[in-house]
């Protein structure tokens, strides 16, 4: 699937439960209606396609490997994401994302939760200063 050139642009997400279900390497098996709406992809193009089809690209890698370590140890992650939709415009959500275990308790997917970042605002705007040092990194490391 190709990825949306980003547009400056954002859309403010309103917090209703936007839900979303991966497997083990990030593969959507799960969406609910919120999600359609906000991301402005639909079932069929969402599920089976990497979670990542959501990356912005102001997103540092660096953020998602620690939410990657998180989750793989199968602890609970929480933190502030820009995503970017179908249509080339962005949002943040503070995402908290739980490890899914079947019966011999094995990790076989994760479940994501979004709300509302505004009403936390200052430590959105830290987090935006501290993702902006890690691109920079990143860069000067390539």
């Amino acid at each position: 699937m190709k990825r949306p050139q980003p547009i400056d642009e954002e859309v403010l997400f309103d917090g209703r439960s936007l839900i979303s279900e991966t497997d083990t390497k990030g593969i959507i098996t799960f969406i609910n209606r919120k999600f359609t709406q906000m991301t402005g992809y639909s079932k069929d193009e969402a599920i089976g396609q990497p979670h990542s089809i959501l990356r912005h690209p102001d997103m540092p890698k660096q953020a998602f490997k620690q939410m990657w370590d998180t989750i793989q140890k199968g602890k609970t992650w929480e933190g502030f994401v820009k995503n970017l939709r179908k249509d080339g415009k962005y949002y943040w959500v503070i995402v908290t994302i739980i490890p899914k275990y079947d019966s011999d308790n094995n990790i076989i997917g994760y479940t994501a939760s979004r709300k509302m970042p505004y009403k936390d605002k200052p430590m959105l705007e830290k987090t935006k200063l501290q993702y902006q040092e890690m691109l920079k990194e990143e860069k000067k490391d390539r």
